[in-house]
């Protein structure tokens, strides 16, 4: 079992798609904060975005394996299109939703004199965020199914 997932095509494609993505924005946030965190692996938003590339990369390798025309595929771009739109709108949404309730925070700590955390804001991707993991992620099938 472990070999086959290991020699899995479609999943290499999108944890490729994920590791390239992920480790550019590491790149991108150590260039501009001037000081590496293994946390940037983990961080939501920025660019790239790696959900896209994972899902791309992902969806990808299952249309050139099996076919654009298969069902496999038709599945895979559909769960694909809503994680996406999920980076997008969604948690966008809920980037706005942190920054109000940041104000309340800040409000709060000035009243009472204590020191609540803020909530981090930047959750969601932009169109070009996402473009850039898409290219990621379908960039990664091609090289790792041909």
């Amino acid at each position: 079992m472990i070999q086959e997932l290991l020699l899995n095509k479609a999943l290499a494609s999108g944890l490729l798609g994920w590791f390239v993505a992920q480790t550019t924005k590491a790149i991108v946030l150590t260039i501009k904060q001037k000081k590496f965190r293994f946390d940037l692996y983990s961080l939501p938003g920025g660019f790239p975005s790696s959900h896209s590339a994972t899902v791309s990369g992902l969806a990808t390798a299952v249309g050139l394996i099996s076919g654009f025309d298969s069902i496999s595929f038709a599945i895979a771009a559909v769960l694909a299109f809503f994680m996406i739109y999920d980076a997008k709108v969604i948690r966008g949404a809920a980037g706005k939703q942190a920054q109000s309730l940041n104000i309340l925070i800040e409000m709060y700590n000035e009243e009472e004199g204590e020191e609540m955390n803020k909530l981090r804001e930047k959750l969601g991707h932009s169109v070009v965020e996402i473009l850039g993991g898409i290219t990621i992620g379908i960039l990664s099938a091609i090289l790792i199914v041909g």
